[in-house]
């Protein structure tokens, strides 16, 4: 699909399959919410790769793909809508395993701790460790970035890296909006701390999805045949654009209080009118995803 200067308002992902052989899905904010599964979504996937697609799960959770599938399976999101997982967590226990010999202190909750599984990791506090890897917040539901201001100051002046296993700043957790790992990653930027994201909207990412793509297919996937589906300009639309690929922005996810959308609403031009202020272009954009 050729990029115009401002973005399609499609009613479903039909108008645009032809164009596609391979879709790069963000999770949480278009699969589901983080409490319950977008039906409509599933079976909009689903279809696409009944037509011959390929659909990878690009997330920025900052656990395994297996871990995120076995989230999905409790959600009730069909097998049938995805090929393969890619994860932030991923990348990032490949930077752990770049490190094994090395001590780390951790950051997040016990949740995330599946990122560590199987590697023979040594951990320690922030004076005893090489460097640092912040998967979230103990408590997104209460903390800010403020009550970890003292550990990274702890952190910069022993001048450790941070690996950031969730490079999102802010998640919709059913009604709530949270922070995560990456509003606690662009904080240490701001002091003058280093921080390698393992993430959306970085490239790895992405080469490691289109990697999996094109070995499940048999065949290199060209760039113009891949469209990124997401809800954030931040990560997943500023992801596509920075890597080369055509993206579809799903307006009912974490922007949808700052574009007004209430239930019942349909994206309007207006929702263009914001686009045109963002710092990356979406090539189309979607209420939610639908067939």
């Amino acid at each position: 699909m050729t990029a115009s200067s401002r973005p399609a308002l499609v009613e479903g992902l039909k108008s645009l399959a032809e164009n596609y052989d391979l879709i790069l899905c963000d999770v949480w904010g278009v699969l589901h919410n983080g409490v319950k599964a977008y039906e409509s979504a599933g079976d909009a996937l689903t279809r696409f790769r009944e037509k011959g697609g390929r659909v990878v799960l690009v997330s920025n959770a900052p656990r395994p793909g297996s871990s995120v599938g076995t989230q999905l399976d409790g959600f009730k999101v069909p097998r049938t809508a995805y090929d393969a997982i890619v994860t932030s967590g991923d990348l990032t226990r490949l930077a752990i395993e770049e490190r094994i010999d090395r001590v780390v202190n951790h950051i997040g909750p016990p949740r995330d701790m599946p990122i560590y599984n199987g590697l023979d990791v040594r951990f320690g506090s922030i004076e005893e460790a090489d460097y640092v890897v912040c998967s979230g917040f103990d408590d997104d539901e209460h903390e800010t970035v403020e009550n970890y201001r003292d550990r990274l100051e702890a952190m910069l002046r022993r001048d450790l890296l941070m690996v950031c296993a969730n490079p999102d700043l802010i998640v919709e957790r059913g009604h709530m909006i949270l922070p995560c790992a990456g509003a606690l990653g662009l904080a240490y930027e701001e002091m003058g701390g280093t921080v390698f994201y393992a993430g959306k909207p970085h490239a790895p990412v992405y080469e490691k999805a289109l990697a999996v793509a094109s070995t499940l297919s048999h065949r290199t996937i060209s760039k113009n045949r891949v469209l990124a589906v997401g809800d954030a300009i931040r990560t997943d639309i500023a992801g596509a654009v920075g890597f080369g690929i055509d993206s579809l922005m799903i307006a009912r996810g974490i922007h949808a209080k700052e574009l007004g959308l209430h239930e019942g609403d349909l994206v309007s031009d207006h929702v263009q009118d914001w686009a045109d202020r963002q710092t990356a272009m979406p090539t189309a954009i979607m209420d939610t995803l639908t067939w």
